[in-house]
């Protein structure tokens, strides 16, 4: 497996100025640094665990000195994969597994998070909180067995895409399953839901729901990216829209991806606006559809992505509420709907 704490060859920037192309000032640099170290970044999204399963000793973007230079305080690992039919369950408890023995190896840097005490736990002990998803859908069937079993597992986030309950719209038992990740606290995932899909869960949903890695479709047509009519919805729902830097999604620089945000802060609301880069893989070069946009190839940008929001004027407020604020709301949020359902059911 490849060892996270591995440094690259050209070596690693200074803690919180990267040393990336683009003129940006130093004091925003000082600034965004200042505010990371009160409300280090929480990121929706890190495929590492699925590229250490097919590629073990493949050179990622994801290492600890690089996340500790971009001020990552935590982190969902996703468990998502290609598999399909009756491997996906299979496939989905390896990842489960490495994913266990990669926060396990290193319990000075990393905790297994499963909810948002664990999560302020961590950042006080200058651990990265590490939460479980999500699944992927099509995991559950006809039953919620398996649903509940990841959660005991600690798996705490599950993508209805592509689940047959949740292709056209909610099913009967759809609806079922939502109820049971509304008790057991485990956040709904809309990335890859059909627009009016996801509008639909986001309604149906007791908890709020979250996008893990998306991007506003008015800027970039894509079709993982989503529509205006989706942030709106999650706005009502009081939900959380991550967005990524794949660089297909959001174009091939960082000034690229804070448009993004921008305009995602604009319709959804600077307290459902968030950061599911979608770290894990190959650096990239920078171009578009191939790796991530230029300045924000691996997690030691986020500074300077914070001093870019600083320059465009976002409040630091705000900047606190993308960053940490938001992902541990949510968190508390789906915690206290769970409280509430256990309470019925008693």
């Amino acid at each position: 497996m490849a060892d996270l704490q591995d440094e690259s060859e050209d070596g690693l920037p200074a803690v919180g100025v990267p040393d990336v192309p683009g003129p940006v000032v130093t004091g925003a640099l000082e600034r965004a640094a200042a505010l990371l170290a009160e409300h280090p970044v929480a990121d929706g999204c890190n495929t590492l665990a699925w590229t250490l399963r097919q590629m073990p000793y493949h050179d990622t973007d994801t290492d600890l000195p690089r996340l500790r230079a971009g001020a990552v305080g935590a982190q969902f690992w996703s468990l998502l994969t290609s598999s399909v039919g009756d491997r996906v369950v299979a496939d989905t408890l390896e990842q489960i597994d490495l994913a266990h023995e990669m926060i396990g190896r290193y319990p000075d840097e990393m905790r297994l998070a499963l909810n948002a005490d664990d999560m302020a736990d961590a950042r006080n002990r200058g651990r990265i909180a590490s939460f479980l998803g999500p699944v992927h859908g099509a995991c559950v069937t006809d039953g919620l067995g398996t649903l509940r079993a990841f959660h005991a597992l600690g798996v705490r986030s599950l993508a209805p895409a592509g689940a047959a309950w949740a292709q056209e719209g909610l099913t009967a038992f759809g609806h079922e399953v939502i109820r049971e990740m509304n008790r057991l606290a485990m956040l709904v995932d809309l990335t890859g839901c059909r627009p009016e899909v996801a509008c639909q869960i986001a309604g149906a949903s007791r908890a709020p729901v979250v996008i893990s890695h998306t991007a506003a479709a008015a800027l970039t047509p894509h079709p993982a990216n989503v529509p205006d009519e989706v942030l709106v919805a999650l706005r009502a729902a009081n939900g959380l829209v991550m967005v990524t830097f794949a660089a297909d999604q959001t174009g091939d620089s960082l000034h690229a991806v804070a448009d993004h945000l921008d305009h995602v802060r604009s319709v959804a609301g600077p307290q459902c606006v968030g950061l599911g880069a979608a770290f894990g893989a190959d650096s990239g070069n920078g171009n578009s559809g191939n790796g991530h946009p230029a300045g924000l190839t691996d997690p030691s940008g986020y500074p300077r992505l914070v001093a870019e929001l600083l320059e465009r004027g976002w409040p630091e407020a705000d900047l606190a509420m993308l960053a940490w604020d938001n992902a541990q709301r949510v968190l508390r949020d789906a915690e206290f709907t769970s409280r509430a359902a256990n309470h019925r059911k008693a």
